[in-house]
């Protein structure tokens, strides 16, 4: 038995604690039942219900909640427009969202659809460039007229792709330095 501010009153039978809680006006709550003997506190059971469901809703709060944006492409899309659409893909994943990357057909391109699948594998090469690795969440599928897939964050290996940027970037740097005092003697 646990008393009200914490400390240990020792094994005692469930009538003698149900006597000494009422006694101080507290209840008594079985908190480890499968211990043995099981363990009880005593405790004013509606104030503790009352703070456990203000910590949930505390942490609620500060959950974030993962939202599903779309990047629409065609299947003849430019470079310039696939790289565009790549920078906003990128930044949605980098903010804990996921991406759904569809490809929609019009008229006879629907026979083709080998070119949507190429697109939407550009658009994950285009996102790896941009620094952002990802995982599938959802696989291809083609829905009436069109084809999508839906990624997420792969946040490790972003990690590890950006250290990796880092010490390139830094060797490149060493490099440059080390051939410019031979350069200007």
């Amino acid at each position: 038995m646990i008393g009200a501010d914490g400390e240990q009153l020792g094994v005692m039978p469930t009538p003698q604690a149900l006597d000494l809680a009422s006694a101080q006006g507290l209840d008594l709550v079985e908190v480890a039942p499968t211990a043995r003997p099981p363990v009880a506190r005593m405790m004013d059971y509606g104030r503790f219900k009352y703070e456990q469901s203000k910590r949930e809703r505390e942490g609620r709060k500060r959950q974030k909640t993962a939202s599903l944006h779309q990047v629409k492409m065609r299947p003849n899309i430019g470079r310039h427009d696939m790289e565009a659409k790549g920078r906003t893909a990128a930044r949605l994943l980098r903010n804990g969202d996921k991406v759904k990357i569809s490809i929609t057909f019009r008229g006879r391109e629907i026979t083709h659809r080998e070119i949507g699948a190429e697109r939407i594998q550009e658009m994950i090469e285009t996102l790896e460039e941009n620094g952002v690795a990802t995982t599938v969440e959802k696989p291809i599928s083609i829905e009436g007229r069109s084809m999508s897939m839906i990624v997420v964050e792969d946040k490790a290996k972003s990690q590890s792709m950006a250290k990796a940027a880092e010490a390139a970037a830094a060797a490149e740097a060493v490099a440059v330095q080390a051939e410019s005092p031979e350069a200007a003697g």
